[in-house]
């Protein structure tokens, strides 16, 4: 595991776009996800479509997403330590991209995503089934 701590002085910067946060969007009763990825520099927001909040299919959104994403514009994941994150190193493996873990209960140490998905729950409202948006042909989620 990679502590944030240990993440280069750039990513706190923000001088060099190419660093992300990531989290889900948890639909009703943790059945449904979306998977957000902000970048640091730009505030560049990216969906993912999520069959669930399951280790493999953050593995298989976040792979999928980040990977149509010039590598020069991937450099570095910040993320919490929930469980849908234990594939962390599958997920560096696959897309190049180093991913960072938060301490435990500091999610403010992923500030720019969290407050973008305030901001998402205007248009996915907690306690809805999320897969209903993700059957929707005009969605606009990279992870189709």
């Amino acid at each position: 595991m990679v502590s944030i701590h240990d993440r280069p002085p750039e990513v706190d910067e923000r001088l060099v776009p190419g660093h992300w946060e990531g989290d889900l969007i948890k639909g009703a009763f943790n059945r449904s996800a979306i998977g957000t990825l902000v970048e640091r520099t730009t505030l560049f927001a990216v969906l993912s479509r999520m069959e669930d909040a399951s280790a493999e299919s953050a593995l298989s959104g976040f792979s999928h997403v980040l990977n149509r994403i010039e590598a020069q514009k991937r450099l570095s994941l910040t993320y919490d330590q929930g469980k849908e994150m234990t594939e962390h190193q599958r997920l560096s493996q696959a897309t190049g991209v180093d991913v960072a873990l938060l301490i435990p209960t500091a999610r403010w140490q992923r500030g720019i995503n969290e407050n973008t998905n305030g901001l998402l729950r205007q248009y996915f409202p907690k306690g809805t089934d999320l897969s209903a948006f993700l059957k929707m042909s005009s969605m606009p989620l990279l992870g189709n």
